[in-house]
């Protein structure tokens, strides 16, 4: 659109314009898209087209051409007084510097409108000022950011969300002085297997609910959020006194691991949860969010379905634990580990049938740590299969020199059938490099692998049966599912765990649970180990109760690979000796 059309009076050449050409100018003005209007230097407005009445709501009685700018604006029921002041300025200011002026208004006199205008001054001293109604956009925006801080599934603010309202709370407790926030980290316990047994729309809805109980006790200041799977977290604030924050923290714990029905489902979870509190014109949300996960992993580490307040020695703790992380993993690079092996020993024929293989770890500064310390860790940061995938290799290289009827057992990590082809390729690969068959090579799982995804890691058990694999169950009787595991797979050996084997008040019941094992094994076709004996007479009792294959520091404790020959060798002598 040139500047020409907008002069009504009169041609591009100064000519007086016909009335038709009028017509048609006013008619193409009207059937714009954006509202319209032009006035001159003394305020007064001279035309306005059709769409003007649209965009600002004007009655057909309202002020028009030929009133003064500030009537026809007022006349406007959706302008509240702060934007017709606002337009009236900007008019105002194009008149007195002949500049364009661009300016964005909203108002909420009747709903919420916003309005984009141009006004640009035009040759024939008048000027020309344009008006965009935005609503529908901006509410389309307005709604697109909304939706991007929040999370879908529950309507929770997400963590982009979470952060600016935690940001703005520790702004508050820096400028006014008023109490700073707490922040809570909140962690469901056992809601992966919810996923894995009643599917991921059972979990959803599982989901949902918790968020609902969150909400459920949270004040009118505070923020729930969910940051993703099934992590939440809450923003307390202002925190009332510490006291206070506990006990709510306490209470989270309690109405979380309350029984839900979800599809039908009677369903059971618990929850950890860490919590933070800020010093007054203290931390940054970074501080706080890394102290509040802080907590979390020591609620997780006391046993979980606890809740556990951030203390400055945990910083210690977090420290200590990156730095067995980047040990432990310098460690496998630099193939700091060893394997140690432990006889296991036939009774009734009093030969050494097998060697378990045990993993050590000399550190070059803190001497050798408890694999009580460093393989969960390994577990956690994700070393446990590469690492298990050395202990299988080495193992079998080892055993290779040994005697063929002498097998070597090697504990396998639950976390090593997360990926089930890889681990029968590591076992593949290893017997194979070994020259080695099958049968000689058994893998000690316990039962809580058969928890994960029951289907494939039966199939993946059947998969090492048919290499000639044998597998054993290790630390039988301490789950709560053992004689169903039984049944799910026709396991080559169970071995007994070593806390029936020590000597208690009670032995008379650990004895009648040993000769239930033994008896249980023995009809199953499942030969029976005890683990753990270290005194004649706790290998007697293991005796009595008819368990046929032991080991413990009675026989030998767990010796270096260049020994072992030396004993098998020692002990078959002492064995032509006795006969």
């Amino acid at each position: 659109m040139t500047v020409s059309l907008l002069q009504p009076t009169q041609d591009t050449h100064g000519r007086p314009r016909r009335p038709a050409a009028i017509m048609h100018l006013r008619s193409a003005l009207n059937g714009l898209h954006l509202g319209l209007f032009t006035f001159d230097d003394a305020l007064c407005v001279q035309f306005m087209n059709e769409q003007l009445r649209i965009v600002l709501d004007l009655s057909d009685d309202a002020a028009g051409a030929g009133s003064d700018l500030q009537t026809f604006i007022e006349s406007s029921p959706i302008l509240a007084s702060t934007a017709v002041q606002q337009v009236l300025a900007a008019c105002h200011d194009a008149v007195l510097t002949r500049r364009l002026k661009l300016l964005e208004i909203s108002s909420n006199e009747k709903g919420i409108f916003y309005f984009s205008i141009r006004i640009e001054p035009l040759p024939d001293q008048t000027f020309l000022a344009t008006i965009v109604d935005m609503t529908a956009q901006r509410v389309a925006e307005a709604r697109a950011v909304e939706e991007a801080m929040c999370d879908p599934l529950t309507g929770l603010p997400n963590r982009t969300l979470f952060e600016d309202r935690v940001v703005a709370a520790l702004d508050r407790n820096a400028s006014e002085g008023v109490d700073g926030p707490a922040v809570m980290v909140i962690d469901l316990d056992r809601f992966k297997n919810v996923n894995d047994t009643l599917g991921h729309l059972t979990g959803d809805g599982l989901l949902r609910l918790v968020s609902k109980r969150l909400q459920g006790m949270m004040r009118q200041t505070d923020i729930i959020a969910r940051f993703g799977g099934d992590e939440f977290a809450a923003l307390i604030s202002p925190a009332p006194d510490l006291q206070s924050v506990s006990l709510l923290a306490s209470r989270i714990v309690d109405v979380l691991s309350r029984p839900y029905l979800v599809d039908g489902h009677l369903v059971n979870i618990g929850a950890s949860v860490g919590v933070a509190v800020t010093p007054l014109r203290g931390s940054t949300y970074a501080i706080l969010l890394r102290s509040a996960d802080l907590a979390l992993y020591d609620a997780k580490s006391r046993g979980r379905g606890t809740s556990s307040l951030f203390q400055p020695t945990m910083d210690v703790r977090a420290a200590a634990r990156r730095q067995n992380e980047n040990d432990l993993r310098k460690a496998l690079a630099l193939r700091e580990f060893s394997l140690h092996f432990q006889p296991q020993i036939d009774l009734q024929r009093n030969v050494i049938v097998g060697f378990e293989a045990l993993l050590r770890w000399h550190h070059p500064e803190r001497g050798l740590i408890s694999p009580m310390e460093f393989i969960p860790l390994a577990e956690e940061i994700g070393l446990i299969v590469p690492l298990g995938e050395w202990v299988l290799s080495q193992a079998c290289l080892a055993a290779s020199c040994w005697p063929s009827d002498i097998s070597i057992a090697v504990n396998v990590s639950p976390c090593q059938f997360g990926d089930t082809d890889r681990l029968i390729d590591a076992v593949a690969e290893a017997l194979a490099a070994a020259d080695m068959p099958g049968s000689r090579l058994e893998l000690e799982i316990t039962e809580s692998v058969l928890l994960q995804d029951a289907d494939r890691v039966l199939d993946a058990l059947h998969r090492l049966r048919a290499m000639g694999v044998r597998v054993a169950m290790d630390d039988f009787g301490t789950g709560y599912s053992s004689l169903s595991q039984l049944h799910s797979f026709p396991f080559d050996k169970i071995k007994i765990d070593r806390s029936f084997v020590k000597d208690r008040a009670d032995d008379r019941g650990q004895d009648a649970v040993i000769r239930a094992i033994a008896a249980l094994g023995g009809s199953l076709g499942m030969a029976t180990i005890a683990e753990g004996v270290e005194t004649p007479e706790q290998l007697a009792r293991i005796r009595e109760g008819g368990c046929k294959i032991v080991q413990g520091y009675l026989f030998s404790r767990p010796i270096p690979v260049e020994e072992v020959d030396l004993m098998i060798a020692r002990h078959n002598s002492k064995k032509n000796t006795d006969n």
